[in-house]
C-alpha cells in the first residue's frame, strides 16, 4: 500500500490529523505511522490505535502488510 493511500485514509478519518510515515523495509508492505490528531484527547492508547485501524478498513493484513503505530492526542 503506498504512502499517499495510508496517508489518505487517515487523514480523511480523522480530520485534521497529522500523519508521519516511515517505510520501514523499503517495500511498501511495512509501515511506521506517527499520528497526532486531536480526536485521540482523552482516549486509551487502545482506542487511539483503534481509530487510526478502522480508517485503514480492511487492508491492514492485506495490502498493508504492517504498521507500527504511535499515537499521539493534539
Amino acid at each position: 500500500m503506498a504512502a499517499h493511500e495510508i496517508d489518505a485514509a487517515i487523514r480523511d478519518a480523522l480530520p485534521g490529523a497529522d500523519v508521519a510515515l516511515t517505510d520501514l523495509a523499503g517495500d511498501g508492505d511495512h509501515w511506521a505511522a506517527v499520528v497526532t490528531a486531536p480526536q485521540f484527547q482523552g482516549l486509551s492508547r487502545v482506542r487511539q490505535h483503534q481509530l487510526v485501524y478502522n480508517a485503514l478498513g480492511g487492508r491492514m493484513g492485506g495490502v498493508l502488510h504492517a504498521l507500527k503505530l504511535t499515537t499521539i492526542p493534539a
